[in-house]
């Protein structure tokens, strides 16, 4: 094989590696314990399969990198790539996988390809492409863990907020200690309920950087009145009491379609939910955007728009600029948010006080995903990258805009301006929210 040589700086290149190596061996320890039948189980009829998520990855990255990239053969077959390709087989036909270890195998096969190619790829060209691989990667990692508990919910009643597996629930305090998470019981504080303004004017919405995916982009200016929203996310006592006045039975609190959404599925909790006071000051988990809205409406407020939750989150008022994360600039880390499946549980809303934002809200990034009003579209500009159907394809005014990441979300795929997108009736996230006043 002969590459052309490249002079990008290696420190480039030894960077790309190591977070692929940090984010392999992340991916690699949700299947440590993991039986074959739940590998190729489809959990719920949204979900493909964990085993083939992990077929997805290899097959991804052999794809872009190897194939596209380096113009090198795949040395797998033509069935194997109708198996694993996005647009291949229908969820419901992904279930009969080749086993974990000739996954693995075929994820080693591609990796040392990969690394091999990295050497001389010039990556002035292709370090964007080379971040979005690592991006696809947290990202399929984070449905592998929805998929995991969501096929557990139903069988083991104390999975639910706190969210460990089997096999990762021996999790004792001196290893949450030396992840660097803070205590997550009841040594903290509850938060007392608080409004913050954000005052009126333009900031800078979305990401022009490299590492942005395509539907974050084009950076925009925009122009917002003056607002005033929740410094925590909506917690699990405040849920309690939506539930306890029965918010679940009252359609004055729903819209029309939450209404007709929740006689399809009628749920009386969150998916998610641990009746259990230990949880009171952790942000409520599992819900739907209907029963967020519904919740918002029960206490006289609503839901924030992508651009109010975006500038509370990013937006200095101080120096009028935008940050990439809510503290700054710094990577996230276990002493600025609960992130990347650490400890496979929420954290009280008011345990990262160095990971505020600039007005002062908590929890903006990790912990849980939060609903917004918005719909997901492109911005006014919006070109699509590294293919039309990544998010092209759900500009389709069914689904809504998340921001923030969760506890399972990894740090490569955390900014202010990251967007997630799902059906507003989709519940299996780890999904909470906040709110604003009128």
């Amino acid at each position: 094989m002969n590459f052309k040589t490249n002079n990008t700086a290696p420190e480039k290149r030894q960077q790309i590696k190591q977070w692929m190596q940090q984010c392999r061996a992340s991916t690699l320890a949700l299947f440590e314990g993991i039986e074959y039948d739940t590998f190729c189980h489809q959990a719920h009829p949204d979900f493909s399969p964990i085993g083939w998520h992990l077929g997805h990855i290899a097959f991804t990255e052999s794809l872009w990198l190897w194939e596209r990239c380096a113009g090198m053969p795949s040395i797998f077959s033509q069935e194997y790539r109708r198996l694993y390709a996005a647009d291949g087989l229908p969820k419901t036909e992904r279930v009969k996988l080749p086993t974990i270890e000739q996954t693995c195998d075929y994820l080693d096969k591609v990796r040392s390809q990969v690394f091999e190619y990295l050497e001389m790829a010039p990556l002035d060209e292709q370090e964007r492409l080379w971040r979005f691989i690592l991006q696809h990667e947290s990202q399929h990692c984070e449905t592998i863990i929805l998929v995991i508990l969501v096929g557990q919910a139903s069988r083991l009643p104390k999975v639910g907020q706190a969210g460990c597996p089997p096999h990762k629930r021996d999790i004792s305090a001196p290893q949450i200690a030396q992840a660097g998470c803070p205590p997550h019981k009841r040594d903290i504080s509850a938060p007392v309920d608080e409004i913050i303004e954000i005052p009126g004017g333009e900031f800078a919405m979305g990401n022009d950087s490299i590492d942005a995916l395509d539907n974050e982009s084009p950076r925009h200016r925009v122009d917002l009145d003056t607002y005033y929203i929740d410094r925590y996310p909506v917690t699990c006592k405040q849920y309690r009491e939506f539930m306890q006045a029965g918010g679940y039975q009252n359609p004055k609190l729903w819209s029309d379609e939450g209404w007709k959404w929740l006689q399809e599925n009628p749920v009386t909790k969150p998916l998610y939910w641990i009746d259990d006071s230990d949880w009171d000051n952790h942000p409520v988990c599992g819900v739907s955007w209907y029963e967020a809205e519904a919740y918002a409406n029960f206490v006289g407020k609503r839901l924030p728009t992508e651009a109010e939750w975006e500038k509370a989150a990013s937006w200095n008022s101080q120096t009028g600029q935008s940050s990439t994360y809510p503290w700054g600039e710094t990577i996230p880390d276990f002493q600025l948010c609960n992130n990347n499946h650490q400890i496979w549980q929420t954290t009280p809303v008011n345990a990262y006080l160095a990971g505020k934002s600039a007005c002062g809200c908590y929890d903006m990034l990790g912990n849980v995903w939060e609903w917004t009003a918005t719909w997901f579209y492109g911005y006014d500009g919006f070109a699509s990258y590294p293919y039309s159907g990544y998010s092209q394809s759900y500009f389709d005014g069914q689904h809504r805009v998340l921001k923030g990441g969760s506890w399972a979300t990894r740090p490569w795929a955390m900014r202010c301006s990251f967007r997630n997108w799902y059906y507003p009736g989709l519940r299996e996230i780890l999904a909470g929210f906040r709110c604003v006043s009128y």
